[in-house]
């Protein structure tokens, strides 16, 4: 086979992921058109997340939980994080907040939980009031007090926005398969976090005390909705990837805070305190721990 048709086959197989990025934009007659897919190709459309291979846990020789930050001030993290403006650009990008709570909101996305042990469910109801901050102003007080209705204009309310979003905490099992003799990585749930609402405006507050996880989402669930929602491509806007497949190939820096251990799970910054490069270089220091012990298992 010449190089001639090693290229026309991976161009082939190509076409269907670019014609995602903005079907129908070349032949679009109206603005309207844009995004429409036709007869052949909804016909043709078999795009579906990977599907995780079943793994039975009598081959599971090792594994390791770890809870990891990723900070979205890093630049190779930006693709989670913008757009926060969506007012001038198209409905097909969002940053992954936006995307979350868009299914959130219209019943979509139903797994949400309050903590990483997914044990307590979470409804839109229950988590209103770590996205929105309704405040009353002196003067709708002194209507209050006087017994007269509070005046809209009195009444000041503070949503969180993808721009407030400062980081996302994920949850993941690092295991070794044995029946494949590799090992692998497998993401269980995902947490935007941002400063408690009820401080945000708060100038007299360290924002960075004030975090809060919004919610945790059960990510098996959310990958149908994850898959649909794309990234913008810098290298080839064309081409956009889809955020689970980003989360999956772990395309993205993240620091790890937590481990499972015997202390009940603590913290990194629970026994390294105050120094936040030795817990940098403790987070390494699991990390390598890690990838030794990939390594261990193929020393005789």
């Amino acid at each position: 086979m010449n190089w001639k048709n090693v290229l026309f086959i991976g161009a082939v197989a190509l076409l269907p992921m670019s014609m995602m990025a903005q079907a129908n934009i070349l032949n679009a007659k109206k603005p309207t058109e844009i995004g429409v897919k036709t007869e052949a190709q909804i016909a043709q459309d078999n795009d579906a997340p990977l599907e995780y291979a079943y793994v039975d846990e009598r081959d599971i020789l090792w594994s390791k939980t770890l809870w990891e930050t990723i900070d979205l001030d890093e630049r190779v993290n930006f693709p989670l994080y913008y757009p926060t403006d969506t007012i001038d650009i198209g409905s097909d990008r969002r940053s992954l907040y936006d995307v979350f709570m868009k299914n959130i909101r219209n019943g979509k996305l139903t797994d949400i939980y309050a903590d990483s042990y997914f044990t307590e469910k979470r409804t839109l109801d229950d988590i209103r009031g770590a996205l929105q901050k309704v405040d009353t102003t002196d003067y709708g007080y002194e209507q209050y007090n006087a017994g007269e209705q509070i005046s809209p204009e009195y009444i000041n309310k503070r949503d969180l926005t993808a721009a407030d979003i400062e980081e996302y905490h994920i949850k993941g099992i690092w295991y070794f398969d044995k029946r494949l003799g590799e090992l692998k990585y497998r993401l269980l749930g995902i947490a935007p976090v941002a400063p408690d609402v009820n401080f945000i405006d708060d100038e007299s507050m360290d924002l960075e005390d004030a975090k809060v996880e919004l919610f945790w989402v059960w990510y098996p669930s959310a990958r149908e909705i994850l898959h649909e929602a794309k990234v913008f491509n810098q290298r080839n806007s064309a081409q956009p990837i889809s955020y689970d497949m980003l989360l999956n190939a772990r395309r993205f820096n993240a620091i790890i805070y937590r481990e499972d251990n015997v202390h009940g799970d603590r913290k990194v910054n629970d026994y390294v305190t105050d120094n936040a490069l030795f817990q940098l270089l403790e987070a390494k220091r699991i990390k390598e721990t890690i990838r030794d012990r990939e390594q261990d298992m193929w020393a005789y």
